[in-house]
């Protein structure tokens, strides 16, 4: 007994955080790496034939063999009918054609459901096709009278959809990701969203965060206050700014109209730069409050004995904020930009819910195209490879302003 406390006391540490652990696999890590399997293969919900995911080709027995029966069937239609002997000759050797092409592939070929098969058996499989194709097409041209033509042809068609070839891509998807010109100008929207988004919320909430951290009556309530564009779900703030960006009541858009801003209120989401603008606006509304928070926490670490000492040295309020507030915040800006890009980067609902993407595609972020890509085409294996590159894109990001900044996360 006294050994087992020991074990436990021992690696109580590793006890406590098993359960986030567990909770990071199953909502974080194995999603991250499933989004990354679909993106080496060419998965399309919509296409019966790539609905998995297929190193090699498959086959389908059971539409196989159901197609077969329906073939010999209309075989048996045809020959209900009053046919010339000619005629019905032909049909009964096209059925039993049908018959020994059911043997040869109940032989060489699995029999049930969906298994893979060899370069071998899938040249079985296509001769054996196109053997019936072609008998087929011989039958209805050589003998005129039949009636059931388009009904059998229609039928034989299904075995088409029989194979299932492999849908492993490699590294495929990516070198279309990269060269597509729909991801170039979204990419290109996204950067120039999160660049001047990010860069306003720095400055904005810097300031901010400054008067908050100033000692004065009512402190606590401004810095309630100034939360609630924050606390406010991003659905309902995009909302709430459709409304004021309406063209024909919005107050925002009459605005600026009047002060000659706007040609005209209804420019502010119908053309390209104002529309982006405004989502800009709306964004920096609703999250510089996010940044200030960070940045406040990052100024009360500061120790008022750092200014005091500067002020009996003569420094000015400008030489303290650039000597002292500044580089006592780097990790704390570091922090609050990384926090920040990686939300601005993969901007999705306030987009979604103001423009749409539009006009014509000019406010579409890059996961708006992923989303679309994925959801409305359903073409999962392409729209996991864009996540991927955006992945890719903000790590990059966040490497550029550890070194920019230069600062250390984890102290010698």
């Amino acid at each position: 007994m006294k050994m087992i406390n020991e074990f436990f006391d021992r690696h109580l540490g590793y006890f406590m955080v098993l359960p986030a652990i567990v909770l990071i696999l199953l909502f974080s890590v194995l999603p991250i790496l499933a989004s990354t399997q679909y993106a080496f293969f060419d998965f399309q919900l919509n296409d019966q034939q790539k609905s998995g995911l297929y190193f090699k080709t498959h086959y389908n027995a059971d539409v196989v063999q159901e197609t077969l029966e329906y073939l010999v069937y209309y075989g048996e239609m045809e020959l209900s009918a009053p046919l010339s002997s000619g005629d019905k000759s032909a049909v009964e050797d096209f059925i039993k054609l049908v018959g020994t092409s059911q043997q040869t592939l109940a032989l060489e070929l699995p029999s049930k459901g969906i298994a893979e098969i060899s370069d071998k058996q899938l040249k079985t499989y296509e001769s054996t096709d196109a053997l019936l194709k072609a008998e087929l097409a011989k039958l209805y041209a050589e003998h005129t009278k039949l009636q059931f033509n388009e009904d059998i042809t229609a039928v034989a068609s299904a075995m088409d959809s029989a194979l299932i070839k492999k849908n492993f891509t490699g590294g495929k998807q990516f070198a279309a990701v990269l060269t597509d010109t729909r991801v170039h100008h979204t990419l290109g929207v996204t950067l120039f969203f999160t660049v001047l988004s990010v860069g306003f919320e720095l400055v904005l909430g810097l300031a901010l965060a400054l008067i908050m951290n100033k000692a004065m009556r009512g402190k606590g309530l401004i810095r309630t206050l100034s939360l609630i564009p924050w606390a406010i779900p991003t659905s309902v703030a995009a909302l709430i700014w459709a409304y004021m960006y309406d063209g024909s009541s919005g107050i925002v858009a009459i605005l600026l109209e009047k002060a000659h801003i706007l040609g005209s209120s209804t420019d502010l989401l119908m053309s390209s730069r104002a529309a982006l603008g405004a989502v800009i606006m709306a964004d920096v509304w609703k999250t510089t409050p996010y940044m200030a928070l960070l940045l406040l926490a990052g100024l009360q670490t500061i120790s008022a004995s750092l200014y005091e000492a500067a002020e009996v040295d003569g420094a000015s309020k400008l030489k303290q904020f650039w000597h002292i507030t500044l580089p006592m915040l780097k990790p704390s800006i570091l922090i609050a930009l990384l926090f920040r890009t990686l939300d601005a980067f993969r901007v999705f609902d306030l987009i979604y819910v103001l423009t749409g993407g539009g006009p014509g595609g000019s406010t579409e972020s890059i996961s708006l195209y992923a989303y679309k890509t994925m959801f409305a085409q359903t073409k999962f294996g392409y729209g996991a490879a864009i996540v991927i590159v955006m992945a890719v894109t903000v790590g990059i990001i966040s490497y550029a302003y550890m070194k920019i900044l230069n600062v250390k996360l984890i102290q010698d």
